[in-house]
């Protein structure tokens, strides 16, 4: 099965990877600058968008069927899940991944023993419940929370986030309940110091998804980042902050 890749600009390679239960489209806002200074690969992860579902759908599978679409040389950037994917890429093709771009995200999503900036277990399998029982109002919510301690111009944001969230269609059932399932295992900690790619990590001060101290943990880490937050923000910076995100990614390139 091939991924749905819209592919724009001109430069180096950039490949986007959006977060859980979106699509390619979330970019809206940002494409037209980055295209600017990049030839952008635009993906819709396996289950969403335009892209049909596979299986089994795990971590792993996600990122080999990315890594099978991958330029010969780029940069990725992930937002979130995407993230996670980046990270997964990264480790797996060291010659390929040039440089990296995190956006709100963290190695770990569930709160364990020696990890307090999670998510409770317990909180994520009601999430997955209620998605079962009544899925356009937990997305909803969903959406709510991902612009939650963002600046006066939260509900542009929010209008912007559900516009491009519902342009096309739901993303299959299969694949929330997986891309909820790899939030809930996965575990990427230990494995981040084999990192060597020079990245940047881009986060919402008040990101009530992604705790802000997950940045600054993984800054601390990783061995060649830099930290770009951003303040009176939460989860989704290249919407409430679209010139300061693309700016970002420019320095990253000119590394």
């Amino acid at each position: 099965m091939s991924l749905h890749i819209e592919t724009c600009g001109v430069g180096p390679d950039l490949v986007m990877l959006h977060g859980w239960a979106m699509h390619s489209g979330i970019w809206g806002e940002v494409r037209d600058r980055l295209a600017r200074h990049f030839r952008l690969h635009l993906v819709d992860l396996p289950g969403h968008g335009f892209s049909s579902a596979y299986r089994p759908a795990t971590l792993e599978h996600m990122v080999e069927m990315v890594a099978d679409n991958l330029p010969p040389s780029c940069i990725v950037c992930g937002w979130s899940l995407g993230g996670q994917v980046a990270i997964e890429l990264a480790l797996r093709e060291p010659a390929r991944i040039q440089k990296l771009a995190l956006i709100s995200t963290t190695p770990c999503f569930v709160t364990r023993i020696d990890w307090q900036w999670g998510t409770a277990d317990a909180t994520l399998q009601l999430f997955m419940e209620n998605l079962k029982r009544d899925y356009k109002a937990t997305m909803n919510r969903f959406l709510t929370l991902a612009v939650s301690g963002g600046a006066s111009d939260t509900a542009s944001v929010l209008a912007q986030l559900r516009k491009n969230f519902f342009q096309r269609g739901a993303p299959h059932a299969d694949a929330l309940q997986a891309g909820l399932q790899i939030l809930l295992t996965s575990d990427l900690r230990e494995r981040l110091r084999n990192v060597t790619q020079q990245a940047v990590l881009l986060h919402g001060e008040n990101d009530v998804v992604t705790d802000a101290g997950v940045a600054r943990w993984m800054n601390q880490r990783l061995q060649n980042s830099k930290l770009i937050m951003f303040p009176r923000c939460g989860h989704a910076p290249f919407l409430s902050y679209p010139d300061q995100f693309v700016a970002g990614m420019v320095q990253l390139l000119r590394q």
